[in-house]
């Protein structure tokens, strides 16, 4: 039976690239997934997505970054829906008070605020972007590239896992 793995090992580059997208929106990144095929199992895929990753400039983090919904966005669907869920069943008092620490954020770092939600409680979340809002923009870039590798890892992993 063939795999989603075995199913991309296959499609052409420009292809192969663009389903790569879907779990982190660095063209460079995507682009090095694709060049690292074929790739043999779960384990060799997340191996190269960490490798591609920790080559990235930081303009290619940048671009995979801009590809986020705001935590607690309602405009979030699909798979950052999902991830986000926990924002989702916030109350009225702590989505008004994410979406504050959100503002505060992006005119601190002139970004959107970056966590992996998956499993966190709007409150977690809230509290995680009120502690990052003291870092200085260079340890948070740093925090923000490892959110990103995170979240990707976990898209690859649920790829990797569901049925072909």
């Amino acid at each position: 039976m063939s795999t989603d793995l075995d199913r991309w090992n296959a499609l052409p580059r420009e292809e192969a690239i663009r389903e790569m997208l879907a779990h982190c929106c660095s063209r460079a990144w995507a682009a090095a997934m694709a060049s690292a095929r074929p790739l043999p199992d779960a384990g060799a895929v997340l191996e190269a997505a960490d490798t591609a990753w920790s080559r990235l400039t930081d303009e290619d983090r940048r671009e995979a970054f801009a590809a986020h919904p705001r935590i607690g966005d309602r405009a979030a669907a699909g798979q950052a829906a999902r991830e986000q869920a926990g924002a989702a069943a916030a109350s009225a008092t702590i989505r008004e008070e994410l979406a504050r620490a959100n503002e505060d954020y992006e005119r601190r770092f002139d970004r959107i605020f970056l966590v992996c939600a998956t499993g966190k409680t709007a409150e977690e979340m809230l509290a995680l972007c009120r502690q990052r809002l003291h870092n200085d923009p260079a340890t948070e870039f740093a925090v923000a590239s490892e959110e990103q590798r995170k979240i990707s890892r976990l898209r690859l992993e649920k790829w990797l896992t569901s049925p072909a």
